[in-house]
């Protein structure tokens, strides 16, 4: 192996623990812990995609539809999700967001970022510089 493969390695292992640490780190910036870290994945793929069917949702999270069901069953019955007839397939429903489910959404963003930016205001402009290269860095890739 060369100098050059070791250290791509080395970094790849030291970013990969950094990231898994880092992300552990703002998950546990909840706000209501009643609805699970799957619950809200579910919600924030609704809110990315719009409405769709339990398929097509257990699709986007890549889950096995009744693992799915269970969650928009549980979801409805907190209140974060209608179900409504399919336009078009009277066999399915569509699963929505309430507006409940959209203040909640929004509240976990705003816990996790007051998290992060009070964080990053202990860190030295030079560092917040590097980060802010480093996050453009990551979203390439995250795109790749």
């Amino acid at each position: 192996m060369t100098r050059s493969t070791l250290d791509t390695a080395a970094l790849a292992h030291d970013l990969r623990l950094a990231v898994m640490r880092f992300s552990r780190r703002l998950r546990n910036q909840r706000v209501d812990t009643s609805v699970t870290l799957t619950h809200l994945a579910a919600l924030s793929t609704l809110r990315r995609h719009g409405a769709m069917s339990p398929g097509e949702l257990a699709a986007h999270e890549r889950v096995q539809p009744p693992s799915m069901t269970r969650v928009v069953v549980a979801l409805e019955g907190m209140g974060l999700v209608t179900r409504s007839p399919h336009p078009t397939d009277g066999r399915q429903v569509v699963i929505e967001l309430t507006a409940a489910a959209e203040d909640l959404l929004a509240e976990e963003a705003r816990a996790r970022e007051a998290w992060l930016s009070g964080q990053l205001q202990r860190l030295t402009p030079e560092q917040r510089a590097t980060l802010r290269e480093a996050a453009e860095i990551m979203e390439e890739l995250a795109g790749g």
